[in-house]
């Protein structure tokens, strides 16, 4: 007769099947892909923005909105995302996030105009949003001791290998079609739940009761304000009541935010967090390090297309250099983080990221892209460095059960670095565009001074490769070279102010961080428990 006892045990219903296991690597794999994706997502339509002026008849500022949509949203809800994670279930909020995100690429794929792109980018943002700040306290949850140095190695490899391989992949999909990019993500994403939903275990915070709705409504809204105003500051004029009116909004909820914080007994964001002088520094290098980055990769691709005349494709592929040292580095640095003080790898990887943007200063009309190659190899080592100690020290920082609600506020200065350096120097770089190339065709005394202005308008917007054929015959010449010093010039700002940037964040990183801040992990599970561990209650 069968022994049934382990029917009298648990139910049929409820055995587990192999599949259904939690296993923790599987995990990793699906958190890890989930997370090139929502960072893809940031740098591949980069190279894509082109096509899409063209296809949707953009401007400018639209194209500026393909990004900063996508950047702000990401900003914006990242602390609500950990918080709620810590409460309601990191794998359940996970999902939801990842839905979110796939529906929201579907409708970037078959967008009709830029506004519709733009605002389904907003809710892609949302969803990134969810899945990037429960991804680092799901691995800081299932792995420990040097396990957990491998875990979020792997993860910062991918993190720096999305950064870095998006133009590729973006010059690759855009020569099909730029909706490639966005309809690419909706059979990985259904492939991603599947996993998550069968394969990963839960976790929560046990202590956390109730959410914050007054800190989460008034944190994202101060937030998405000022992001707002840095964005729209250089086209409506700083001066401008709106942005004057924006800018003084998010300072007063900002400081609701933090009273209604004080008091409340299970606040969104712990303020004691700020206290802690290595989180400051953290913090600090982390929104300096993603300013200077992300806009000096934005520039560079326009650079490359612009001026130089590359196809998306093209590159894509002269991008690979640095998807290479990137990938290379945060691997490596992802798995000795255990080993190396934290504070030297973030100090080492803002230094080096911001020499590279500083070693790309000076192009001229006469560069080639190979000028590019010095910059893009050492900014690329730089950011493989500090992407994965980035993640591992923002959970490391606080208890284990509060890894949502750090991770959260961690990648918030993250994608706030991204929103808010594009804004910044972008906006800067726009400007002094516009009036360099102003100032030299009115001095060649072929144009009026309405006339200057009207085409240095469309320089500043972005169309480079159309000024010359708005001009007579004998004209196009002077326009085409006058145009493209003149975004050399505005690139070269962006280059050195980020560098500046970058090396001054890695500095104050350096020095506000302590390893007596970063306490004592819990011990590893011994050979003899089970590999898996079961799901949090």
């Amino acid at each position: 007769m069968a022994d049934d006892s382990d029917n009298k045990t648990v139910p049929p219903d409820h055995r587990p099947v192999p599949f259904a296991r939690p296993n923790k690597w599987w995990m990793l794999g699906a958190v890890s892909v989930a997370t090139f994706m929502l960072l893809l997502d940031v740098t591949v339509v980069n190279v894509a923005l082109p096509d899409m002026q063209k296809s949707l008849g953009a401007s400018f500022f639209d194209l500026q909105w393909v990004v900063d949509s996508y950047a702000l949203t990401l900003a914006v809800f990242l602390l609500a995302a950990g918080t709620l994670a810590d409460q309601l279930g990191r794998k359940r909020v996970f999902v939801i996030g990842l839905g979110i995100f796939t529906l929201a690429s579907l409708l970037c794929g078959v967008a009709s105009s830029p506004l519709t792109l733009n605002l389904a980018r907003a809710v892609e943002g949302v969803g990134g949003a969810v899945m990037y700040a429960v991804s680092p306290a799901l691995i800081a949850n299932d792995f420990h001791g040097k396990q957990r140095g491998i875990a979020f190695g792997i993860s910062g490899g991918v993190t720096g290998l999305a950064v870095a391989v998006g133009p590729l992949l973006g010059g690759a999909l855009t020569a099909v079609s730029w909706r490639w990019i966005f309809l690419l993500n909706v059979p990985i994403g259904l492939l991603v739940a599947l996993v998550m939903v069968t394969r990963a275990a839960e976790s929560r915070d046990p202590e956390r009761k109730r959410i914050d709705w007054p800190g989460l409504a008034l944190f994202s809204t101060a937030l998405a304000m000022l992001v707002f105003g840095l964005i729209r500051g250089e086209s409506q004029g700083w001066t401008h009541p709106l942005i004057i009116g924006l800018f003084a909004g998010a300072a007063v909820l900002m400081a609701a935010f933090v009273a209604v914080e004080r008091v409340r007994a299970d606040p969104m964001l712990d303020l004691a967090l700020f206290r802690n002088r290595s989180f400051n520094g953290l913090s600090i290098a982390t929104l300096a390090a993603n300013a200077a980055l992300n806009v000096a990769i934005l520039f560079q691709v326009l650079y490359m297309q612009y001026v130089l005349g590359f196809s998306a494709y093209g590159t894509g592929v002269r991008y690979l250099p640095l998807t290479v040292a990137v990938f290379i580095a945060a691997a490596v640095a992802g798995t000795y983080s255990t080993r190396i003080p934290a504070r030297l790898l973030v100090g080492v990887g803002c230094v080096a990221l911001g020499m590279g943007l500083l070693a790309t200063d000076g192009l001229d009309a006469n560069s080639t892209w190979t000028d590019l190659l010095p910059g893009m190899l050492l900014a690329g080592f730089g950011a493989g460095v500090f992407n994965p100690v980035r993640a591992a020290a923002a959970v490391a920082l606080v208890p284990l059960r509060r890894a949502g609600m750090s991770s959260g506020i961690s990648e918030t200065f993250q994608q706030g670095g991204v929103a808010l350096g594009v804004a910044a120097l972008g906006s800067v770089a726009h400007s002094q565009t516009k009036e360099n190339f102003a100032a030299a065709v009115s001095a060649s005394g072929e144009f009026s001074g309405r006339q200057a202005a009207e085409l240095a308008q469309m320089v500043s917007a972005g169309r480079l490769t159309e000024v010359a054929g708005t001009v007579p015959a004998a004209q196009r010449a002077l326009v085409a070279r006058t145009a493209n010093d003149a975004f050399i010039a505005g690139l070269d700002i962006v280059m050195r102010v980020g560098g500046i940037v970058a090396i001054a964040g890695g500095i104050i990183g350096f020095v506000l961080m302590r390893q007596r801040d970063f306490p004592d992990e819990s011990p590893a599970p011994s050979p003899e428990e089970p590999a898996e561990r079961a799901p949090a209650r």
